[in-house]
């Protein structure tokens, strides 16, 4: 049931109300860690269809994680609005190629790459390079490749713009960085005209596509403009040159567009992201309204007032009118800084501090976090030695797994029948499965949604299905440990920062000051997923961040 405007507005602070009732574009929504972002887009959206200046179904908000995007649409829900989109970019812009592809450019859709590896591993075999197929390779050449498209440079321009934008390559051959770039290119020239023959396509290929089947098919770009109107960019922080020009199109030269971000949290410039789309915001649009939302919600003010120290020795402030965090929260427990003579007496030490916290009480969320996939194994087998539950948060996809793929099933079956309690029904069918860390998670996310108004197995379902569409897995249960990457956008109380080294943060191969600011606001990302506690360790020589605080 849809909310009145008043209702929307209920229990938000005076910025957040200030950007939720500016529902005239266009906006620019500063909001830093923690101040309420997906409730003020969400509110936001909300408003405008319930003000009568936004149509539900020509609404489009754009982000950059399946989850987040998952999570925008389950508040939209619950607000009334269930036929607003939220997709990630590669999401929206791969419906609309599927849809318009036999139209536009005919013939049948191609495979879509999942993975870059297996083409790479072949591309690599079928050029004369010294490069090798091992997974550190192949993961390096991937990003290199992933950056290059985003930046929209072909294969024969990769060693002269790789080379004006500094990216170092320190990979274990012997060579220059120069020789790696030019062999890279190489590659990434063999591995397009590999796609091309095998007519296949990866994830940047769907942007580029959408974006050259709208400027060059009128007809395609009138109706993909008529269908959104209302825009909406969350992380805008975050968006490529190759992003913002897909963005460009399907705005045209209306102005019913927010964004939002936060310029101390951009921490993707190694993958094309630049904040230099926000921080000019202002400038492309002149009339737009600005409002930073500084209160924070997620943190105390000891980490709050740690974080805005390490940002305090950077130039973000100058850059973009950011605004130190507020924390509204009691007081807590001061941060812990540890050292440490080995890896592993650290990864000992916080297992054994783990241990403890679950033990007192097993609904504590707890997140180790490192620079790092490599610095993590060492801290999983500590807390498998004492029986923890963990999960490494990375790239599987979740709903792609037999069993899980079989619990759907069973819950498609039984939601068809009458149900007077769907929720113990959901046990109930369940319980065959035992007590598998999927099953755990379908009734944890069940729990949530039953307490926020789904009153069926089939909203349930539905809710499932979603996610698997968007590849949206519902949260696993356990310790979870994950780079400070791919911890974006989430948050636990307790976390433990492990291997705050010099030479680790900032790695040892970072060049240059702009580097070195990213690295920096990559510890400050760190700093505010913490909602109760932070603890901090290093092994050797502590980083230079660590002064700050």
């Amino acid at each position: 049931m849809a909310l009145n405007p008043e209702e929307i507005l209920e229990g938000l602070d005076a910025e957040q109300r200030e950007a939720v009732t500016a529902i005239r574009g266009p906006v620019c929504v500063i909001a830093g860690a923690g101040t309420g972002k997906t409730r003020v887009i969400t509110h936001r959206i909300a408003y405008a269809v319930a003000s009568g200046v936004a149509d539900p179904s020509k609404t489009l908000a754009l982000t950059f994680t399946a989850r987040a995007a998952g999570e925008m649409r389950a508040r939209l829900r619950q607000l009334g609005v269930p036929n607003a989109s939220a997709r990630t970019f590669h999401s929206a812009a791969l419906r609309q190629l599927m849809f318009f592809w036999p139209h536009s450019l005919g013939g049948q859709f191609p495979r879509l790459l999942t993975t870059k590896a297996p083409l790479l591993a072949a591309s690599i075999n079928a050029t004369d390079t010294y490069l090798t197929q091992g997974a550190q390779t192949l993961r390096d050449i991937s990003s290199e490749i992933e950056w290059a498209k985003s930046m929209e440079i072909a294969p024969h321009f990769y060693v002269e713009e790789a080379t004006a934008a500094s990216r170092m390559l320190m990979m274990p051959n012997g060579k220059s960085n120069k020789e790696n770039l030019s062999e890279i290119a190489k590659v990434y020239e063999q591995y397009e005209a590999t796609k091309k023959q095998e007519r296949v396509i990866d994830f940047e290929d769907v942007l580029l596509l959408t974006v050259g089947m709208m400027e060059e098919d009128r007809a395609v770009r009138e109706r993909v403009r008529d269908q959104y109107r209302y825009f909406t960019v969350d992380e805008y922080q975050d968006v490529s040159p190759l992003q913002q020009r897909l963005l460009n199109l399907w705005l045209g030269n209306r102005e019913e567009i927010c964004v939002v971000g936060d310029s101390a949290q951009t921490i993707y410039s190694f993958a094309g992201a630049s904040s230099s789309f926000l921080l000019s915001f202002t400038k492309r649009f002149p009339q737009s309204k600005v409002v930073r939302l500084s209160r924070g919600y997620r943190s105390t003010p000891e980490i709050i007032r740690a974080a805005n120290k390490v940002l305090r020795q950077a130039s973000v402030q100058q850059d973009s009118g950011h605004h130190e965090l507020v924390s509204m929260n009691e007081s807590g427990e001061q941060f812990t800084l540890t050292p440490y003579s080995s890896t592993y007496e650290e990864a000992r030490a916080v297992a054994e501090r783990i241990d403890s916290l679950y033990n007192s009480d097993h609904n504590l969320e707890i997140a180790i976090l490192a620079r790092t996939n490599s610095q993590l194994d060492i801290f999983e087998n500590e807390l498998a030695k004492r029986g923890i539950p963990s999960q490494v948060k990375n790239s599987d996809r979740f709903f792609d797994r037999v069993d899980v793929r079989d619990a759907m099933k069973v819950v498609r079956q039984a939601s068809v029948l009458p149900s007077d309690d769907w929720y113990r029904d959901l046990e109930s069918v369940l319980t065959p499965f035992g007590k598998a860390d999927y099953v755990q998670a379908f009734l944890t996310l069940a729990r949530d949604l039953k307490a926020n108004g789904t009153s069926t197995l089939r909203q349930f379902l539905r809710e499932l299905e979603d996610r698997a569409e968007q590849n949206n897995p519902p949260t696993l249960p356990g310790i979870v440990l994950a780079t400070l990457h791919a911890a974006k956008g989430l948050e636990w109380d307790h976390v433990f920062l492990v291997g705050i080294n010099d030479g680790t943060l900032p790695l040892s191969t970072i060049r240059g000051a702009a580097e070195v600011e990213e690295e920096r606001r990559l510890f400050y990302v760190g700093l505010t997923r913490a909602k109760k506690q932070v603890h901090l360790s290093h092994v050797g020589t502590p980083s230079p961040f660590l002064a700050a605080i």
